[in-house]
Formats: structure tokens, C-alpha cells, sequence
């Protein structure tokens, strides 16, 4: 069985140097060094567009998000919910995590001001070398196809494309064409996660 990965820290490195650090601290930690960071991302309208919940409104409520969600993970026997930090100050400018269910759902999100600069790609990049070493099977991502940015971060990270699906999103309740994208690492060049598709009953495979 793999273990949860407890790496110190993981640097990530663009072409043009060493510029974050991937850090192996529990969500609830980083909270505690820098949770009003942390906290900004969460409020921010534009940064939760695209993502499943609504903006947090106080601190408490932050608070409340990352003991549901991601500080639960840590009393799993394996887990990914790590916290993206400037390798220069250790300041922290946003989350990156896989989940430990079926679909092994790749996500992040950053602070709006860091959009842009690649810290995505880099994370993204750092937390797959971790996974394929750990020895999970695949993850997968989806995005909402008014979204294209993030479906080229999949791309960069080494993920493929491999059908769109609408859904009724919940909570905010309104249809989504989602792009989903996967990335194996066992071999298994042929399997695609098809529970999405199994699920909607409007499927297809685009062409872009």
C-alpha cells in the first residue's frame, strides 16, 4: 500500500530557475503560518468562478472550508493537499491536491495576482513526479470549457483529453460542459475513467 507522501520540501523548477516551493506541510499547518494568505483566494469571486463552492465570506468560514476538507486528508493513510508557496519568503500564494476516491481528481487554485506565471504548471508538474514515484494508477481533471487556461495547465502536467460531459453543478445549481482530462501511469495507455460519461446524458468527444 503506498504511504501518504511527507516530503520536506519538493522544489519546483521552471527553465528560468528555482522559484517556488511545493510544501509537504499539513494544509492545517500552513494554515497556521499564514492562514490570512491563505484566506484570500477563498473570498475571491473571480478565483471561485470555476471552482464547486461559493466565496467564503470571513476568516471563520475559511477556517471551517479547510478543516472539511482538506485537514480530514491527513488521517487517511495517503493523501495530496498541499499548499504553494514562493520559494523565496515561503509565502503562500494558493493549494494544489489530488483526491484519494476513484476518479483521483487532480485541482488547485492560486491567488488571483499570481495568475499567469506558470506556478500552476509547476506545482502541478512536482505533485505528478510524487504521485508516479507513490505509485497511484492515474488522476484525472475537469474543467469547465469556458475555462480553457486550466485544461492548458492539464495539457503541460502531461494530461490528455478525453471526452466533455455536461453536468447540473452542484451547489451552484446551472449546466456545465466539463472537459475531462487523465493521465495514466501504470501502463495502461487504453483506460479512461468513464464515470462521467456513464453519468450524463450528454456526451461527446470534441475536436480542438
Amino acid at each position: 500500500m503506498v504511504k501518504m507522501s511527507t516530503f520536506d520540501t519538493l522544489t519546483v523548477v521552471k527553465r528560468s530557475g528555482q522559484r517556488t516551493n511545493f510544501q509537504g506541510e499539513k494544509i492545517a499547518l500552513a494554515i497556521q503560518k499564514a492562514f490570512h494568505s491563505l484566506d484570500i483566494p477563498y473570498k475571491d469571486e473571480d478565483v471561485n468562478r470555476f471552482l464547486p463552492w461559493y466565496p467564503v465570506k470571513d476568516l471563520e468560514e475559511t477556517k471551517r472550508f479547510y478543516e472539511e476538507r482538506y485537514v480530514s486528508k491527513y488521517l487517511q493513510p495517503q493523501g495530496y493537499a498541499y499548499a504553494i508557496c514562493l520559494k523565496e519568503n515561503n509565502f503562500p500564494i494558493g493549494y494544489i491536491k489530488v483526491d484519494m476516491a476513484e476518479h483521483h481528481d487532480f485541482g488547485y487554485g492560486l491567488r488571483k495576482e499570481f495568475w499567469h506565471n506558470g506556478y500552476a504548471t509547476e506545482a502541478g508538474k512536482a505533485l505528478v513526479v510524487q504521485i508516479k514515484k507513490d505509485g497511484l494508477p492515474y488522476i484525472t481533471a475537469t474543467h469547465d470549457k469556458n475555462n480553457p487556461r486550466s485544461g492548458n495547465v492539464m495539457k503541460k502536467i502531461g494530461m490528455k483529453y478525453c471526452y466533455s460531459y455536461e453536468e447540473q453543478w452542484q451547489p451552484k445549481n446551472f449546466p456545465v460542459i466539463f472537459r475531462m482530462y487523465q493521465l495514466n501511469f501504470d501502463g495502461n495507455t487504453d483506460f479512461i475513467y468513464k464515470k462521467y460519461w456513464n453519468e450524463s446524458t450528454k456526451h461527446f468527444i470534441e475536436q480542438f
